[in-house]
């Protein structure tokens, strides 16, 4: 196993402010590719006809209780970049994962070995920390005299796992390695000695359907038992609440393809139980996969209501915990139901592929109230959020990319955000397939401000070369307020030429994988 990371003793120390205060409990539920049509709690921004509109009463009930943001996106456009921008705070175009995804059954992982996680900074500042569900950040798995493998094919799965979410900062895991369908064999299907489909459920770093059969599993990882299994896994980490703070990060599969519904959770009817707002039934697979993140999201929500805060008598853990609901990229699905008025889906660095429903609530920490926010956010900026929430001071050499969202939960008219540099662009290699485009140039880079000289949402897309060498090749600029289809490319407007030198100047400063838009402590001492 990789030795534990020391941190600096400055950041294994609680701060004044949490010692005295009560941190607040964090749940993250994350959602893969939904789009923000995909939940009625944003049926008036997508437009959506009630005989459109998937009800999902619970998000619903979370957005009408806490703060629901119409602008937030994830890093990318795509689940493995955007994982590791949470976990890390730091933008995936930083990697060598500059586009698409951790592929195989077998990846290095991607957080770096000596990199601390919002997880580890919560750990060591006194918090349980669980996570349930996908990884998707690789695996180094070990081999049978106990040292790390290359690969799958030296791997003994009978062994634990050298390196994946145990050794960075999950005190409980129960989940899979990647995308559902292939983090092992569905059942008995193609299980054999000799499978290369992946390791099945993996509980802290043990490999539970190991049979020391090759690669031949028991059989216990099913694609559509995945919802009860990582409901009853989240349960058991939240029913241990003791006088620590809990941090649990729900990775859903859900509603990743193929859709694959589950009956019901925890006596919750989940496969044919979708309803449009209208009343009707869905009939769509995918939709009740949609409505099991719901299903698994009220669970939890009335847990919260029902129990008492062991550190807060006579208070209910719900009144002292955030909770977070979001996706980790846009639809999959193009149905405009699905993206609303935006453009692409999943995989585009067009909003539909990172602009994200995002839903929060903590009343003791006066996020509440039922507000919509207008205002930029990024899902890498959790890990200074929640640190800031937590009084917890952030390590200079972490969370490089990510600005603390907390007063924009909290107030109205919160101060603009830097901007966001959403990443992966499937479109810049439409139409080249067939001539062997370099997959590389998929890694172009949005710009997104709210804050120019000129007034507006704007947006710049810069081409690969940025996130590869730091040059600026400017190739589409658009203002989403008046055209939030991006179907205007004003490059070449003069009357936006100050939006777009403003938005090449904030791109110059945060170029280069050792780059950073957070920015740094003044140094000054008290």
């Amino acid at each position: 196993m990789p030795a534990p990371k020391l941190l600096p003793l400055a950041y294994l120390l609680v701060s004044a402010a949490a010692a005295t205060a009560t941190p607040p409990n964090v749940i993250i539920y994350l959602a893969d590719d939904m789009g923000m049509g995909d939940s009625s709690a944003y049926q008036d921004w997508s437009g959506n006809s009630d005989a459109t509109q998937i009800h999902t009463p619970n998000m619903e009930r979370l957005a009408a209780s806490g703060v629901r943001f119409t602008d937030a996106h994830s890093p990318s456009s795509r689940c493995t970049a955007t994982r590791y921008a949470l976990l890390t705070g730091r933008y995936p175009w930083r990697t060598h994962l500059k586009q698409w995804v951790l592929f195989g059954v077998q990846c290095d992982p991607l957080i770096e070995g000596e990199r601390v996680t919002l997880p580890e900074l919560l750990q060591t500042n006194g918090y349980r920390t669980g996570m349930v569900g996908k990884w998707h950040l690789g695996l180094t798995y070990t081999r049978s005299d106990g040292k790390p493998a290359e690969g799958w094919r030296d791997a003994d799965l009978s062994k634990p796992v050298f390196d994946g979410p145990a050794n960075h900062g999950f005190g409980y895991f129960y989940g899979i390695s990647r995308s559902h369908p292939t983090s092992g064999p569905h059942g008995q299907q193609r299980n054999t000695p000799d499978q290369a489909i992946g390791p099945g459920w993996i509980r802290g770093s043990k490999i539970s359907g190991a049979t020391g059969k090759g690669k031949q599993l028991d059989g216990s990882y099913v694609l559509h038992e995945i919802g009860p299994v990582l409901h009853t896994a989240a349960f058991e980490f939240l029913n241990a609440v003791s006088g620590k703070p809990f941090f649990l990060y729900f990775a859903s599969p859900a509603n990743h393809a193929p859709h694959t519904p589950c009956k019901a959770i925890s006596g919750r009817a989940v496969a044919g139980a979708s309803r449009f707002k209208n009343g009707e039934p869905t009939g769509s697979k995918r939709l009740d996969f949609v409505y099991e993140n719901d299903v698994q999201l009220g669970l939890i929500l009335d847990w919260l209501d029902a129990t008492e805060d062991p550190r807060r008598p006579g208070k209910k853990l719900a009144d002292n915990t955030l909770v977070v609901f979001a996706s980790d990229n846009g639809a999959e699905s193009r149905a405009k139901s699905a993206t609303g008025p935006l453009r692409s889906n999943k995989g585009s660095a067009y909003d539909g592929g990172h602009r994200i429903p995002f839903m929060a609530r903590w009343p003791a920490g006066g996020v509440s109230g039922g507000r919509t926010v207008e205002r930029l956010l990024g899902l890498n900026d959790l890990f200074a959020t929640i640190a800031e929430a937590s009084a917890v001071a952030l390590p200079e050499d972490a969370a490089e990319d990510s600005i603390s969202a907390l007063a924009a939960l909290r107030e109205p008219d919160a101060d603009a955000r830097p901007p966001l540099f959403p990443n992966d662009h499937k479109e810049a290699i439409a139409g080249k397939r067939q001539g062997g485009a370099d997959k590389r140039e998929r890694a172009w880079i949005a710009v997104r401000s709210n804050a120019t000289p000129v007034a507006g949402k704007w947006k710049l897309f810069l081409d690969h070369r940025f996130a590869y060498r730091g040059e600026l090749h400017p190739k589409e600029l658009y203002e989403l307020g008046a055209d939030p289809h991006e179907s205007d490319n004003r490059l070449d407007d003069p009357k936006a030429k100050p939006a777009l030198d403003f938005l090449l100047e904030q791109a110059r400063a945060a170029g280069g994988d050792s780059g950073r838009t957070r920015p740094e402590a003044s140094g000054e001492e008290d």
